[in-house]
């Protein structure tokens, strides 16, 4: 309903302003009955493609952060991680299982596992960290250690 609406103002309000000034773009503002001040945008080489240009929607444009980290959803994530490799059997994974005595992994699936965990978490992991980085718990408690979570 609303877009009829505007299609239907703009095309009167493109009509109205038929007789273009001399320089090549022409703005005028644009009053609908909701309210909102639209500016448009005509050119005067093609004066049947007009742009509308809604100030609101440009200005409203809002960047959340994430939510903040607690012990519990870190452990989580790290779990969850975890149980989306595909090497991993879920049943046999804990909190204290050794990647390689337990869960039966190599060298290159720890540092697969510690890609992951860098994405997932957004930074990246020293190499001389990685390494003994060898059960899910000790991932989780580097990770509270390096994003300052008391928890």
């Amino acid at each position: 309903m609303a877009a009829r609406v505007l299609s239907r103002c703009v095309r009167s309000f493109v009509r109205s302003s038929a007789i273009f000034t001399p320089a090549s773009t022409c703005t005028r503002t644009l009053t609908l009955p909701s309210c909102q001040s639209f500016s448009l945008i005509t050119d005067s080489r093609r004066p049947t493609l007009p742009q509308v240009y809604n100030p609101v929607t440009q200005l409203s444009r809002q960047y959340g952060d994430l939510p903040p980290l607690t012990l519990d959803s870190i452990q989580e994530r790290v779990l969850y991680v975890l149980k989306l490799y595909d090497k991993i059997n879920p049943e046999k994974l804990t909190a204290t299982c050794h990647f390689m005595k337990d869960l039966g992994l190599d060298s290159l699936d720890q540092v697969e596992i510690i890609m992951a965990m860098e994405d997932e978490f957004g930074f990246e992991i020293p190499d001389s960290d990685a390494e003994k980085l060898m059960t899910p718990q000790e991932i989780v408690d580097y990770i509270v250690d390096k994003k300052d979570v008391y928890q």
